[in-house]
This record gives structure tokens, sequence and C-alpha cells, in this order.
């Protein structure tokens, strides 16, 4: 199987934004159809992975994404002030904003570290309270592990440590709620994957989970992307959703980095 890296989150928001407003409890539908398009998941999600190949003033080319060239693809409030600033400054958001966006950071890094770093970079920029960190943090950890051969009983463990979260519920456990909240619906979308079989299974579960689909599909497909792979037939689909300028930027990551399925053992915490 190709190996692909940020379309896997990028998938789960098109697939999942059918189902955002309009919630459902079933894992069973049509994964693609006429009213899947991708939304404000996907756009910060490609200006992370701009930044992180190209470099420069992250705001910047957040809004460059954001204002400019995507402006009507479902912003929240506090975000669509932030990308019209002159001078965008963090809001003390305890959303799921930075997490929704962090999965080209778990692919990028060579280190847990430098993983944890970038993280909390691409999040304080709008998304600085403590809950909203922790979110990025997660997600993006996740990914890393997943992406470095990692079993999901240690990447449960793990995460289970870090930060506190609850994964040792199952999906049907989690009861249907719309909310934003990092601390709920990113221990949703690991809990999603945790439960899976393979990539699209991932998908499935994290949209049935109802609330903020497209955000939980999101998260939950940059971990299974990492940890499964995708099918080609599935990526091939999401990409006609797609404009060039942003297929660029996801062709251009996945040549970049190097995605490995070796196993990676992690320090014991106490």
């Amino acid at each position: 199987m190709k190996t692909y890296s940020i379309i896997g989150a990028i998938i789960g928001d098109i697939i999942g934004s059918v189902y955002e407003q309009i919630n459902t409890r079933s894992a069973t539908f049509p994964l693609f159809t006429k009213r899947n398009r991708f939304t404000d998941d996907t756009v910060m999600t490609i200006a992370i992975a701009d930044w992180l190949l190209h470099g420069g003033t992250l705001p910047h080319i957040m809004q460059e994404w954001g204002k400019y060239r995507y402006p009507y693809r479902g912003y929240g409030g506090m975000f669509r002030k932030w990308l019209a600033s002159d001078n965008p400054q963090p809001y003390i958001s305890y959303g799921n904003g930075g997490a929704m966006r962090v999965s080209p950071v778990g692919f990028y890094a060579q280190t847990l570290e430098e993983t944890l770093s970038l993280a909390r970079q691409t999040a304080i920029v709008s998304h600085n309270h403590p809950d909203g960190i922790a979110g990025a943090e997660a997600i993006v950890t996740s990914v890393f592990l997943a992406r470095n051969g990692t079993n999901k009983n240690e990447i449960r463990h793990h995460i289970i440590s870090s930060y506190g979260y609850n994964l040792m519920l199952k999906c049907q456990d989690i009861p249907p709620r719309f909310t934003i909240k990092a601390s709920i619906t990113c221990p949703a979308a690991i809990i999603a994957f945790l439960d899976s079989s393979d990539y699209e299974s991932a998908i499935r579960l994290a949209i049935s989970l109802g609330g903020d689909s497209d955000t939980i599909a999101c998260m939950a497909g940059g971990i299974a992307a990492a940890y499964y792979g995708i099918p080609s037939t599935i990526v091939d689909r999401a990409r006609t959703y797609l404009p060039d300028d942003m297929l660029a930027i996801i062709d251009e990551f996945d040549n970049r980095i190097s995605v490995s399925y070796t196993h990676l053992t992690l320090p014991t915490i106490a």
C-alpha cells in the first residue's frame, strides 16, 4: 500500500462534512456523495503542512489559506475574527481547532520531543488554553506513535498517562453531544481509532459518534492513516474534492517525509 500522510485527516473531514449538521449514529453510510466538501479542518491542515515545508510566519500562512484563498469553509466565530485581524492574537480557546490541524506535525517530526514542541507552536497562535494545547498534543502524539509502529495498547496508556483522558471506553459508550471542546472531542477521536480495524472503519466509527463529526473524523483519520495506511481507492476519490493548490501541498509533503512502521519503544512512565 502506498504511503500517504496528511490526506488521512483531510479525508476524514471531507467524509464527515455531510454529517456535522445532520448527525448519524450508524457506521453504515456512503463515504462520498455530491454533498461532501472540504471544510476549515482541511484548510488549516494544509496551512500547517505549508508552514512545515516552507517556513514563514505561521499566523500569516494560516491567514493566507483561510482568509484569502478559502474564506467560506465553516470557521468558528472567534477564529473568523482571528483570520480577519491585522494582528491575530491567541484567544484562550479550549476548542479542538489546534487538534484538528496538527496531524502534519506527527508525520514531519523526527522525535516525540520535536513533535510536542511543534504541536504547541501550531496550537498557541490561536488555541492557547491548556485544554486546547493538550488536545493538540494528544492527537499529534497518537499520530507520531502510530507512524512509528507503536501498538494500540501502548498508545492508549501513553495518552492516558500523559493527558488523563479516559480511553478505556468503547465507541458505543460515548453519548452523542455537539461540542467543540478539545477535552471531549479529542478522546472521542482517539477511541474511534482504537476501536477500529482499518482506516475506513476508523472514519466510520468517528462519524457515528455524532457531534462535531467532520473534526472528530479528521483527527481520527490522521491517526488511522499513520497506523494502517489508506486504500488508494479512497485517496483517489477524496482528491477529486480538492483544488490544485491543496493537492500540490499534499504531494510535496508526502514526497518530503518518510513514514516508517518500525516499532518505537516508549520510555517508562511512573
